[in-house]
């Protein structure tokens, strides 16, 4: 697999996941919303370890700084 995301993208999801399961864990967000919520912050959790996102690749899109080439 090629990472097609880079660390801010990353570091983004990550506070996200954290935000989304908080809310569903602690009951504000309760019902089908709560299931949602738990299952988008896995896998934004997922991909933001991993380092590639497959809509990206679907889309051609990345963030990934450019590496430099002399």
């Amino acid at each position: 697999m090629k990472k097609n995301m880079g660390s801010t993208d990353r570091l983004v999801r990550l506070l996200l996941s954290f935000a989304m399961a908080t809310l569903a864990l602690t009951g504000l967000v309760t019902g089908t919303l709560g299931i949602i919520l738990l299952a988008a912050a896995g896998i934004f959790l997922l991909t933001s370890i991993v380092g590639m996102c497959p809509i990206y690749t679907l889309i051609s899109f990345n963030t990934c700084p450019r590496k430099k080439t002399v």
